[in-house]
């Protein structure tokens, strides 16, 4: 389908001019005919109305030299065809200095080809257009996509410091046990959580959670499991609940509150709660890995614990573990964004490696994080979160 143009002829002898436009006999196309076009800029640079111009070479009064001088100082965008009623050097020269898409003698002559070289010129000024107007709603999108992206690292932002708010505010010392927590998030919001926190006259309780996923829906996740450690631990003090120190009872609800959050994530955690009088633990795993690692002068070792993870189905259930702990140890619990440092592609082989990292001398957690290579690194460097929770005594 033939594009409507506007084409303007440029002839000092409108005689001649009209009898081109005549022979061209184009209805699809507006001519109009000038005997100059003394602003150069405003008829071939990219604002001008013009689809296409037919300029005569052998115009009286007109120094080419100066023309191409002026066209050499601005974009030139509409296509010039050049006509001559003569075919000799001097036409074509001029021709070919002013840029010409196409050269024609006696163009009268041959409509045909001048229409076919008109419809070619338009059709190449409406794509100019056109590409113009994509790239100017291209740097509007962007431009608005820039102010979007700002806004949502400032909300990010702000989220972000909201949820380090609810981090342990500072390490715990309950008796001759030291609790103290390192978090590294891969992106503003972290799917990694934890907290300890003491209960009654001798009592730890403490969790780490891992939930599916990244950003902000992960970490929406986090502060419902917040919430429900602090609820339970209100029960506890004024009701007498003793739920929030049974870790599978914890877990359990846990499981369920994600189930009817319905914001379709999981979360691996490990519960636990520390008799400091009796220097016992019990805990639980839900799906958690790599495992807690217990880390005392001589030996170091991954605890048994198994159960699946909470919000995955309501039939899950959860097995307790009790240890008695030993003078001097250090409890390591670590989210599987650690795996995701060693290089090693078996999930086994990858928990092996990690144990070998942290087995040695007990040192404080700092200390611990350095060991694996984790003291230096940003969010840039992870590719998922990594979330750390150490209980210790007898340690530094």
């Amino acid at each position: 389908m033939t594009q409507a143009g506007s084409v303007l002829v440029v002839d000092d002898q409108a005689d001649r001019a009209s009898a081109l436009v005549a022979a061209l006999d184009d209805p699809h196309h507006s001519y109009e005919i000038t005997p100059e076009a003394p602003d150069i800029e405003a008829v071939l640079g990219p604002d001008s109305p013009w689809d296409c111009v037919i300029c005569h070479v052998e115009l009286l009064n007109v120094s080419w030299a100066s023309v191409r001088r002026v066209m050499r100082n601005f974009d030139v965008q509409v296509p010039v065809l050049a006509v001559s009623d003569h075919r000799d050097m001097d036409s074509m020269t001029t021709a070919l200095g002013l840029g010409a898409a196409s050269f024609f003698v006696n163009p009268a002559e041959k409509p045909g080809l001048v229409r076919r070289a008109i419809e070619r010129s338009v059709h190449h000024r409406q794509l100019q257009r056109d590409l113009v107007e994509s790239n100017e709603s291209l740097e509007r999108a962007n431009t608005e996509l820039s102010h979007s992206l700002r806004i949502l690292e400032q909300d990010q932002a702000a989220g972000r410091q909201v949820q380090k708010a609810m981090f342990p505010a500072h390490s715990l010392k309950a008796g001759d046990y030291w609790f103290s927590h390192r978090i590294l998030p891969s992106l503003y919001l972290s799917g990694d959580f934890t907290d300890y926190f003491e209960v009654g006259e001798s009592k730890v309780v403490f969790f780490l959670a891992d939930v599916s996923g990244h950003g902000s829906s992960s970490a929406f996740a986090t502060v419902l499991l917040k919430n429900l450690f602090a609820r339970k631990r209100s029960d506890y003090l004024r009701r007498d609940d003793k739920t929030v120190i049974n870790p599978v009872e914890m877990l359990a609800l846990a499981n369920r509150e994600l189930l009817e959050l319905h914001v379709n994530k999981y979360a691996t955690m490990v519960v636990g709660c520390l008799d400091y009088e009796t220097n016992t633990l019990q805990y639980s795993v839900a799906g958690h890995l790599p495992k807690p690692a217990l880390m005392t002068p001589d030996h170091i070792e991954y605890l048994p614990g198994e159960g699946m993870p909470v919000g995955l189905t309501p039939e899950a259930n959860y097995g307790l573990e009790e240890i008695a702990l030993p003078e001097t140890f250090m409890l390591v619990l670590m989210s599987d964004g650690v795996l995701e440092t060693i290089e090693e592609v078996d999930l086994i082989e990858r928990e092996k490696t990690l144990l070998a990292r942290l087995g040695g001398t007990l040192e404080k957690p700092g200390d611990l994080i350095r060991r694996l290579d984790l003291g230096e690194v940003t969010s840039d460097d992870l590719a998922d979160d990594i979330a750390g929770l150490f209980v210790s005594r007898g340690v530094g």
